[in-house]
């Protein structure tokens, strides 16, 4: 099962849809990109449009000019890097699963999801793959526009308070060993509760290096960034 610890001391270098600063996100560009920018691991979306798997972060409406699951997954299992699929799709478990054990990356994945069902559904289908639980999950775009900043910015600090106390069946309901944490609801108190159970934690999205060393500091896993080259300092 892939090591989601430190690595030499530091946080892993987890790019965030390839490299989505630097070329358009989830293409086979951006994620070769993050390679070349020497990510620890590489995130990247799936849907699936009828049988076929594809990278994308919105459902699409077609697979054109899409990369495909397999290709992202011959690009990485090439480069020898750990896999981050953020599985969007629903009832796409199994050909997941079948396509990770297909290019022999189940022992160098982990698969996250916002929904509860997707992970255990993997769980029953695929055991061996590693899965994260990620939180929350900002169903309305809120922090997204700049008109709702404030509201979201007040929830963003409720959950920021309560996160240590319920993170414990967060996990354990996902039959998740990870927790990949949007990074203001995280807390040194959230973290050392994550560690204490054992689960590693990712934190997304931090393009902003000014943040790098508070997040050292309280000691999470792994950092998930759009742009790879804030890690160059």
């Amino acid at each position: 099962m892939i090591e989601l610890a430190r690595r030499n001391g530091r946080p892993l270098r987890i790019g965030h849809r390839g490299a989505a600063a630097l070329a358009p996100e989830n293409s086979l560009e951006a994620i070769g990109l993050a390679v070349e920018l020497g990510c620890d691991l590489v995130e990247f979306d799936v849907h699936a449009l009828g049988e076929t798997l594809v990278v994308a972060h919105d459902r699409p409406v077609s697979a054109d000019g899409l990369p495909t699951l397999d290709e992202v997954l011959e690009l990485l299992g090439t480069a020898g890097v750990g896999v981050h699929l953020d599985l969007k799709a629903q009832g796409a478990e199994q050909p997941v699963a079948e396509a990770l054990r297909r290019h022999g990356l189940v022992e160098r994945t982990v698969v996250s999801s916002f929904r509860r069902p997707t992970l255990s559904a993997l769980h029953l289908v695929e055991p061996a793959v590693r899965l994260g639980r990620t939180y929350p999950q900002d169903r309305m775009g809120l922090t997204k526009r700049p008109v709702f900043h404030p509201p979201a910015r007040a929830i963003v600090r409720v959950l920021r308070r309560a996160l240590p106390r319920y993170i414990d069946s967060l996990l354990a309901r996902s039959n998740a060993t990870a927790a990949v944490l949007y990074w203001e609801v995280v807390s040194e108190a959230a973290v050392a509760r994550c560690h204490a159970l054992g689960a590693p934690v990712l934190v997304w999205t931090v393009d902003d290096a000014a943040l790098l060393p508070w997040l050292d500091e309280i000691g999470v896993d792994g950092v998930i960034t759009n742009d790879p080259r804030i890690f160059r300092d």
